[in-house]
């Protein structure tokens, strides 16, 4: 069964709620049979690579809020992730463009540490005081390569934008047409779809429902078909 979770790496919601569904996964009875693909989705596409600004100032000009709201959220946030046992910086983040995150993420789905990837540039993000906006493309090497890649691999992914912008294109589009307005957003075997960063409660129904709901491959009557397998292939008999 597969499992696609499109998020943001700016989104706290997509922080917390990866963490209810790894604790909804770890308990589900057929983990190892389930794959987990992070698809893309930008919060703020439109937000030049060089434009950061901290997060309270973001949310106050971008949702109309005063910064006694914007702080008050931020706490909530905080509270939030600490009973999921995260780490959450409520005052001192910034926020900027992610897309050279979903970049590389689709480049580490393609070496295998896909997941090892989203959940260093999310700790990275809420929970460390250095900046993944502001340090420049080394501080996008560093953690990529303590998530396992390459570093001169990830410097070339860096330097051509047009590396994996494709495919972060189409995962976006994907979710637009899937009715994808927001995020975490989690499709299930391409049948269920769970909005929001669920208690893990919800995780685990969903996993029992769509493992549960698989249909299984039904053959035609095949009797005397010609066919190879692991024994060899089938003789054609002479009537």
């Amino acid at each position: 069964m597969r499992v696609e979770i499109w998020t943001d790496i700016a989104c706290p919601w997509c922080y917390v709620g990866k963490a209810r569904f790894d604790k909804a996964l770890a308990a589900f009875p057929h983990r190892d049979e389930v794959e987990v693909v992070h698809r893309s989705f930008e919060l703020d596409p439109g937000r030049a690579k060089g434009d950061v600004q901290p997060v309270i100032t973001m949310l106050t000009k971008k949702y109309g809020m005063s910064e006694a709201q914007a702080e008050a959220g931020e706490d909530n946030l905080g509270a939030q992730a600490a009973a999921e046992g995260l780490d959450y910086r409520t005052r001192g983040r910034d926020h900027g463009n992610t897309f050279d995150m979903h970049r590389l993420l689709h480049f580490a789905r393609e070496q295998g540490v896909q997941d090892a990837l989203i959940q260093i540039l999310y700790r990275a993000n809420f929970a460390e005081e250095r900046s993944v906006f502001t340090e420049g493309d080394e501080r996008l090497v560093e953690l990529a390569v303590e998530a396992g890649l390459d570093a001169e691999a990830v410097r070339a992914v860096l330097a051509d934008p047009a590396r994996y912008a494709d495919e972060v294109r189409a995962d976006e589009r994907e979710a637009a047409q899937l009715g994808a307005n927001g995020v975490p957003f989690f499709v299930l075997d391409r049948t269920y779809g769970v909005s929001g960063a669920q208690p893990a409660e919800v995780f685990a129904q969903a996993l029992s429902r769509a493992w549960g709901e698989r249909t299984p491959l039904k053959l035609v009557d095949q009797g005397g078909a010609q066919a190879c397998g692991p024994d060899g292939c089938a003789v054609p008999q002479q009537d």
